[in-house]
């Protein structure tokens, strides 16, 4: 499935800005699901100074700062994605327990059952372990508290009822995604950035990032690797209406690691794992390490910010 992504931001200042620096994530990443043709930026004023790299994740980043005094910033991005699927069918997938992968993840050697008591499938994917003990190890990274993650007693309190004991970790994440989308209520109103996620838990209401984040640190709380994925989603118009330009918007999902499998998404917002209609910007730790645009601006006084994003499918 191809897509083209339009992503639009307007920052309106109430004073002139006489110099402003920014960071960027808005461009697609290349791996096996995803492949991004081209992606290009229209900034408006003409940034003095723009630049590409790869942070620590491997996501793009680019960096442009603007030196002229100017009163309203214009940033946008276009890229062209193709999306190749996986199957939906998560029996597919590695049938390790979360406990085993818990270990894994510590360190501890898999206990592997005796040749005789394993399936041709299991035997398979103890030698892919065996072999991705890179992956393994960087997979560390994300089952330890990140800037805007913090494990609490509360989040491994809700997700207890997810964790039964020798439950397959595919299972276990279906499940809580599950619970997420059925006990929360999807509220623009009632969150910010900066809202923790004790209040999310507590009043159960929040936004896709908010989701996110909650799952990641559930995972997190029993030792599970969780990582966080910022992107968009399409959206499809309803039978007889015309599809509106801007109406999509970015999203946020997490993804779970699975050793001898890597690496596999859940959208807990819309309760669903991600296939052919789920666009991947940047991962992370957590939304603080994929930050679409962040930035300072000297002077400026008051502003005001609007964004629009299309995703429209390419026939």
């Amino acid at each position: 499935m191809k897509y083209r992504i339009t992503h639009s931001t307007l920052y309106h200042y109430s004073q002139s800005v006489g110099l402003c620096q920014n960071e960027v994530k808005l461009q697609p990443r290349n791996f096996w699901r995803q492949h991004c043709h081209n992606s290009r930026f229209d900034i408006k004023p003409t940034p003095m100074d723009f630049r590409e790299r790869t942070d620590f994740f491997g996501n793009r980043v680019t960096y442009f700062a603007i030196q002229q005094p100017h009163s309203q910033l214009i940033v946008t991005a276009i890229s062209e994605v193709t999306i190749f699927p996986r199957e939906n069918n998560l029996d597919l997938f590695n049938q390790l327990t979360w406990e085993q992968v818990c270990s894994l993840l510590q360190g501890t050697p898999l206990q592997i059952p005796s040749q005789s008591e394993q399936s041709p499938s299991q035997t398979q994917s103890q030698v892919q372990i065996q072999d991705n003990n890179l992956e393994i190890l960087d997979a560390r990274q994300y089952v330890i508290d990140s800037p805007m993650v913090t494990i609490i007693p509360e989040l491994a309190d809700y997700a207890r009822s997810s964790f039964l004991p020798n439950r397959a970790l595919v299972d276990v994440v279906h499940d809580l995604m599950g619970r997420i989308y059925k006990d929360f209520t999807y509220d623009p109103t009632f969150t910010t950035i900066a809202t923790p996620l004790s209040e999310v838990l507590n009043f159960r209401r929040g936004v896709c990032q908010d989701f996110a984040h909650l799952a990641i640190g559930c995972l997190r709380a029993y030792g599970i690797a969780a990582r966080y994925i910022s992107g968009y989603v399409e959206t499809l118009p309803e039978p007889g209406k015309q599809r509106l330009t801007g109406a999509d918007a970015s999203h946020a999902w997490f993804s779970v690691y699975i050793p001898g499998t890597g690496w596999l998404d859940f959208d807990p917002t819309n309760n669903t794992i991600p296939l052919d209609q789920h666009i991947t910007l940047a991962w992370g730790r957590d939304y603080a390490d994929v930050t679409p645009l962040k930035g300072i601006a000297f002077g400026g006084g008051q502003h005001t910010l609007s964004v629009s994003v299309d995703v429209l499918r390419l026939e």
